[in-house]
């Protein structure tokens, strides 16, 4: 946990540095993913069901809305992460970038940071628009982290992030839509009315 901690520290306040530490570590994508994705992405999930079951909006109390809504933020943070390393991975040899699958995993990962934390604002549905600002310096980290950790040439740096920043967004549109699909379907199985 102090790990953890420490890491999330380091990535939010020392970013640059950090990369480095991050780029000689070498560890997998499951070992990022058990020790790092699958705690952080539990933040958003776990406030959202408090924030819709709990404290609840326009006076709505439920609990199988607030469990819906966890559900869609960890889907999201975790189906993102894969999504987005998967791109960022095939574009490699495009931007003249080394492939590495656990790179690019730990690269977007670590650059998800801000958006797992910023989470917590979930626990409250008014303040939940607040993620989304945090989660734009996401975008800082991924874009600095990108030259370390997948070895593009410096002048290739702009082009990737923007490819990549593309399939962040494509991937959370995806995810998003194939979700309210799929949710709005069990909603009209089980008669909940929104």
């Amino acid at each position: 946990m102090e790990n953890l901690v420490n890491r999330v520290k380091q990535i939010l306040v020392s970013p640059k540095t950090e990369w480095q530490v991050i780029d000689n570590e070498n560890d997998s994508h499951v070992k990022v993913f058990m020790g790092y994705v699958l705690p952080l992405a539990l933040i958003p999930a776990i406030a959202s069901l408090i924030g819709y079951w709990v404290i609840g909006t326009h006076g709505l109390h439920l609990f199988s809305w607030g469990l819906r809504q966890a559900i869609v933020q960890f889907i999201l943070m975790v189906g993102g992460v894969y999504i987005t390393a998967f791109v960022i991975n095939a574009l490699a040899p495009t931007f003249q970038a080394q492939g590495n699958p656990n790179k690019a995993f730990s690269l977007v990962a670590y650059a998800y940071t801000p958006a797992m934390v910023a989470g917590i604002f979930y626990i409250i549905p008014l303040l939940s628009p607040l993620v989304s600002l945090v989660s734009l310096y996401s975008l800082y980290l991924l874009y600095i982290g990108l030259q370390p950790l997948m070895k593009q040439p410096a002048e290739k740096t702009p082009v990737y992030f923007v490819a990549s920043l593309v399939a962040m967004v494509v991937a959370f549109v995806v995810l998003s839509i194939v979700l309210g699909i799929v949710l709005l379907s069990s909603a009209a199985m089980t008669g909940f009315r929104y």
